[in-house]
């Protein structure tokens, strides 16, 4: 996941959010005291304290985005030395605005972490926010990095406890900062900042009072495995390189991934009302690739070989052992699965390239139950949210149909899961929603998706003033432009079949 999927993950929009307080402002000076800050239960090293004046922000984010005067605290929590000699320590950043509105915001990772984010989310709004590395720096700021995790410690604090500490040394200084208490405390995040939003109400549902969770990066070995099963049934089918390897993103051609989303789009797109390329009324969808099968009356160039079809079936429904156990989920055929922004859609090799055959299923599947990293980084396996629930705690989940990275459908599992747990739908819906945005890849981007969307304000609102989200407006700023309603799961947008549909205002939520 590159960076500018990582910022757009944590910059969803910057619509106002009101103050819930008149906001205290100190300045310069006693942003300069926090350097030499001492707080009872937190060892703090490399500590600096800078005044920012007030300007317009730094690419890759817009420079219509003005950020406030404020004052960034950086350092180190917990310095030490690990495995192999190595130095580690939670590395944190806090900004905290002259204006404050008094909120406190979590800004979730990314990836494996091991890069400090400035901490900008909510920032030109008011918020207090901190972002964290998770407890190791990777080498040349490389998110994907995983040599950390031969260090034990390491490995916890970026499973968990690099959230904890964080969170309560953020709070800390905050108080120490200010003359006025935290009136609210949110985390959001997408993909590794999804799963830290998960863990974040599970492990500590007293801390937060709002969390969002997009495309959540829970059972990522489990998930890399379902990545590389679609791509080693593509293989099946690819043309091979000089070397005699798959070029898994050529095992169908252009004309032919064409002719798939073509596809998607009859068997599915008008199941919402109006067929625009977004196919919202997702359990509707019956796509089959075997449809596309040549014959004597389909012999275009975008027809698929039998072998082609029966590949696409067996990829996107995802592994399953021969017992019958379904090892992850499948992927939705959405019509962004060819898109090549991004991270690029799962018929372009996807995200993490072919590293298991076919005869390796069982290993495969061996190594992602025994993995020790994953046993304690998974958010998957945990659904008793009751304190977090009774306190008042609101939760939302969001995930792009056509990630590549992450199937949308082990988050639905998921959400599923939650409700039965909880309750039932109508029980969990009190307090935790779930929004499925066709076309959208892995926390952002597509080609033809609505993928601009205020999840932060959608949260204040529910926590702040019981504004139950029963649908969020989305947004695609390019061309042609459109809005439109993300209903709370179960439910879809349909078009009402009057009006602009184009327009947001001319679609209503639908069950299925």
């Amino acid at each position: 996941m590159n960076k500018a999927h990582l910022l757009l993950a944590t910059v969803i929009a910057l619509a106002a959010v009101p103050a819930s307080a008149q906001p205290a402002t100190p300045g310069a000076a006693e942003c300069a005291a926090l350097q030499t800050m001492q707080l009872p239960g937190f060892a703090l090293s490399e500590v600096s304290a800078q005044w920012i004046a007030a300007g317009p922000a730094k690419p890759p984010l817009p420079p219509t985005l003005v950020l406030p005067a404020r004052c960034r605290v950086q350092g180190t929590l917990d310095r030490r030395t690990g495995a192999g000699g190595q130095p580690y320590g939670i590395g944190f950043a806090v900004a905290l605005p002259e204006a404050w509105n008094g909120r406190f915001l979590f800004q979730g990772g990314g990836g494996f972490n091991g890069v400090l984010g400035e901490p900008i989310q909510g920032l030109a709004r008011g918020f207090a926010v901190v972002s964290t590395d998770a407890g190791h720096r990777s080498p040349n700021g490389n998110a994907l990095d995983t040599q950390f995790l031969s260090d034990q410690q390491a490995t916890i604090d970026f499973a968990y406890r690099a959230v904890e500490r964080v969170t309560a040394l953020a709070k800390a200084v905050i108080a120490r900062h200010y003359t006025q208490p935290i009136s609210h405390s949110y985390y959001v995040g997408c993909s590794t900042g999804g799963r830290e939003a998960m863990l974040a109400a599970q492990r500590f549902p007293t801390e937060f009072d709002g969390v969002v969770a997009g495309a959540p990066a829970m059972r990522s070995y489990y998930a890399v495995l379902g990545v590389d099963w679609v791509n080693v049934q593509l293989n099946q089918v690819a043309p091979k390189d000089a070397t005699g390897q798959p070029v898994t993103r050529d095992a169908l051609s252009s004309t032919q991934k064409k002719a798939v989303i073509e596809g998607i789009r009859t068997a599915c797109d008008a199941n919402d009302g109006v067929r625009d390329g977004l196919v919202f009324n997702v359990t509707a969808c019956t796509f089959n690739p075997k449809t596309l099968v040549c014959t004597e009356t389909n012999k275009g160039a975008g027809c698929l070989t039998a072998a082609q079809a029966a590949a696409l079936e067996r990829g996107f429904a995802g592994p399953r052992t021969g017992e019958g156990r379904q090892v992850y989920a499948p992927f939705a055929f959405d019509t962004g699965v060819a898109d090549t922004q991004g991270l690029g859609g799962l018929l372009n090799g996807g995200f993490n390239g072919s590293t298991i055959s076919t005869s390796d299923l069982k290993a495969a599947v061996r190594w992602a139950d025994t993995n020790e990293a994953n046993g304690i980084t998974d958010t998957a396996g945990w659904t008793n949210m009751a304190t977090f629930a009774d306190r008042g705690g609101k939760m939302i989940f969001y995930h792009g149909l056509s990630d590549p990275t992450f199937s949308a459908l082990d988050t639905v599992d998921y959400y599923n899961r939650l409700a039965s747990a909880n309750g039932g739908i109508d029980a969990v819906q009190r307090w935790s929603r779930l929004f499925l945005m066709p076309g959208m890849g892995h926390c952002g981007g597509g080609s033809l998706t609505a993928d601009s969307v205020d999840m932060l304000t959608a949260i204040v609102d529910w926590v702040e003033r019981g504004a139950a989200p029963d649908a969020v407006v989305a947004t695609r700023t390019a061309e042609p432009k459109l809005t439109r309603p993300l209903c709370a799961y179960p439910k879809y947008a349909h078009y009402s079949g009057r009006g602009d549909p184009n327009d947001a205002a001319n679609f209503a939520c639908r069950a299925p």
